[in-house]
């Protein structure tokens, strides 16, 4: 790949507002709808309130069922206090005690994963605890990470070691291969048809089915950008 051609769809950042609960409001992963979910605005003092309320909590674990959308709710709380606040320690502080600049800015940056990697928190397929790892790697390689723990049932601890490599200069792909996983490498179900064509076009232009794939992909994903 290269910086001007498929990483240019890659979504490796946050692109909601902050505290606006995009995944926690969405009635087919979490069964509540917008206006069941909490939101956090950080220009709005009774919202900031609420914030540090909710985040004092999430720290103590009183605020209720320790499940993935309470997570992803207190990860919005820390995201809004810090925002509405301008700093990690100003938020903290806010929170009251009990809370550290660490859990805020741990939490704070699971906030900030893109929506793609969120919803698969949401729904119990990536726990908080891996998130809070992929969370500290940046770029494309936090998508990389996150799809890896999808498809390869990466542990959390395996996700903690991985991202620290990473953040030491080791590239996400031989952070990977020193694992055994080819980064890229995923197992499809095509429709029969279709699965048909691909070899037979595959055959006939003298490539892979792989290469033929990526081909096709690439050409969809740009048209939609």
């Amino acid at each position: 790949m290269t910086e001007d051609g498929p990483r240019n769809f890659f979504k490796t950042d946050r692109q909601s507002p902050i505290g606006k609960p995009v995944i926690r409001g969405d009635p087919d992963i979490t069964g509540q709808g917008p206006e069941e979910a909490v939101q956090f605005d950080p220009d709005d003092p009774d919202s900031l309130a609420l914030a540090a309320e909710t985040v004092a909590a999430f720290a103590a674990n009183t605020a209720g069922a320790e499940d993935n959308v309470f997570m992803l709710r207190g990860a919005a709380a820390c995201a809004a206090l810090v925002r509405g606040e301008g700093s990690y320690k100003d938020a903290a502080s806010r929170a009251g005690d009990g809370v550290t600049v660490s859990f805020i800015r741990k939490w704070s940056r699971v906030h900030d994963l893109p929506h793609s990697i969120r919803r698969h928190v949401a729904r119990g397929q990536i726990a908080p605890t891996a998130a809070k790892h992929i969370a500290r790697v940046s770029g494309a390689a936090r998508l990389h990470l996150a799809w890896a723990v999808l498809d390869h049932d990466l542990t959390v601890r395996d996700v903690r070691a991985i991202a620290s490599e990473i953040n030491d200069g080791t590239d996400v792909a031989d952070a990977l291969a020193a694992r055994g996983i080819t980064l890229g490498e995923v197992t499809l179900t095509l429709d029969p048809d279709i699965y048909g064509e691909l070899r037979r076009q595959a055959s006939i232009g003298d490539v892979t089915p792989g290469e033929l794939a990526n081909k096709a992909l690439l050409a969809q994903f740009q048209e939609s950008e």
